[in-house]
């Protein structure tokens, strides 16, 4: 009986630390993800500027030309502003710390979840001749994992569309957006009454009205992260009651 009892104990503790040991990889924030990764098929080092998050030239320069391209994790424009540690597999050429770079364009190649810009991809190697080796291949075997985006000296910056036509139409892009959370909402709202309108996500990182608001305006961003915590944050940012396309403010 004594014996029945020790080994339904050991059977039972063995579930446990099975069904916790599996629930831990399940909700693994900070593991790495298998794929693979190309690069854009450009001379420059830089991403786009014709990027479909519609960061516009930012894009192309923004973390020091670190940026990327991706395919599922776009997330119809969510995945805009957001950071990944990328870093080959090859051990002959490829670095233990990778490269980190900022999602600003949508795309894909050869079964690929990455294509970085060309010094990005560079930056994945031990050494400059291992970095063209490694561009020599075009497409290369990764693993990659969502980091928090930090930009020293930065605030978030709001970039009003270049498209704008004041007071119709209304549309802006979140420069610096730090953190590991989503930006998955953005109200408009009146300064005087604080009254607010939800905006339309458009092009990826593009947020626009038809009808804005008049006066000044001030913003509320709805950050989300992965395990479903949400919470609404306003800038110290203001747009301006006289705002023009091209403006930051």
């Amino acid at each position: 009986m004594a014996r029945a009892l020790q080994s339904l104990l050991l059977l039972s503790a063995t579930l446990l630390l099975t069904q916790t040991f599996y629930a831990e990889a399940a909700t693994c924030t900070d593991c790495f993800i298998h794929s693979r990764a190309a690069y854009y098929p450009s001379s420059d080092e830089n991403g786009t500027d014709t990027g479909r998050c519609g960061y516009g030239s930012f894009g192309a320069t923004l973390n020091g030309g670190d940026v990327s391209a991706v395919s599922d994790l776009y997330r119809d424009g969510v995945g805009c502003g957001a950071c990944y540690q990328v870093r080959c597999t090859n051990s002959k050429f490829c670095s233990d710390k990778g490269v980190t770079v900022v999602i600003t364009d949508h795309g894909s190649s050869h079964n690929t979840d990455f294509i970085l810009s060309r010094g990005a991809f560079g930056r994945l190697a031990q050494t400059a001749a291992s970095a063209a080796s490694l561009l020599a291949l075009g497409v290369v075997d990764i693993e990659y994992r969502r980091v928090s985006c930090t930009y020293p000296n930065k605030n978030i910056t709001i970039k009003i569309d270049e498209n704008s036509d004041y007071p119709y139409y209304l549309g802006f892009v979140i420069w610096y957006q730090q953190g590991r959370r989503d930006i998955t909402a953005v109200q408009l709202c009146e300064a005087k009454n604080h009254a607010c309108k939800l905006l339309d996500r458009s092009n990826g990182a593009v947020w626009t009205t038809n009808s804005p608001p008049s006066g000044p305006l001030s913003l509320r961003m709805l950050f989300s992260d992965e395990d479903g915590d949400e919470r609404w944050v306003v800038p110290v940012n203001n747009i301006p009651n006289d705002w023009k396309a091209g403006q930051n403010t």
